[in-house]
């Protein structure tokens, strides 16, 4: 669908450093703070940096990849220009991380279809089940330093 770093011909998309995957993530979902939490301790090579889909380069990111930013209910992993949209996203992402994080591998013994409806479902309930968080106020230096604002 989406050919390798195609936002980079987007006028939309700010110039950013692609070189290390990105998760672009809702930083006002509790859910998504905990992910975010996860990323940084799970990311063993540290490189992995986490942008929240209210700044200008996610709503950017979201716009280009038909994702709705004013309503984030998709979570979008870039890595090596690829875009991992929803639980795609989140077994991408473990996967890539190894250790523990290729726990959620088994996710994928459900069929897509299943997958797809069950994250839908998750996410437009996010804040009524988990409430909402910041992830951006974490007060943790280098979590700081993984943020693309």
């Amino acid at each position: 669908m989406f050919e390798p770093f195609s936002y980079q011909r987007d006028p939309r998309v700010p110039a950013f450093d692609d070189s290390a995957p990105i998760a672009v993530m809702d930083a006002e979902c509790a859910l998504c703070s905990w992910g975010a939490q996860m990323i940084h301790k799970l990311d063993r090579s540290g490189t992995v940096r986490i942008c929240p889909v209210q700044s200008p380069l996610g709503t950017a990111l979201l716009d280009h990849y038909a994702l709705e930013p004013q309503d984030p209910t998709s979570w979008l992993f870039l890595h090596n220009g690829r875009p991992f949209v929803d639980f795609e996203a989140v077994v991408h992402a473990g996967l890539w991380f190894g250790g523990w994080g290729q726990l959620v591998a088994i996710l994928k013994i459900f069929p897509r279809p299943l997958r797809n409806w069950l994250y839908r479902r998750v996410a437009r309930n996010r804040y009524a089940v988990f409430g909402r968080g910041d992830y951006c106020a974490l007060p943790d230096p280098a979590f700081q330093k993984r943020l693309l604002r």
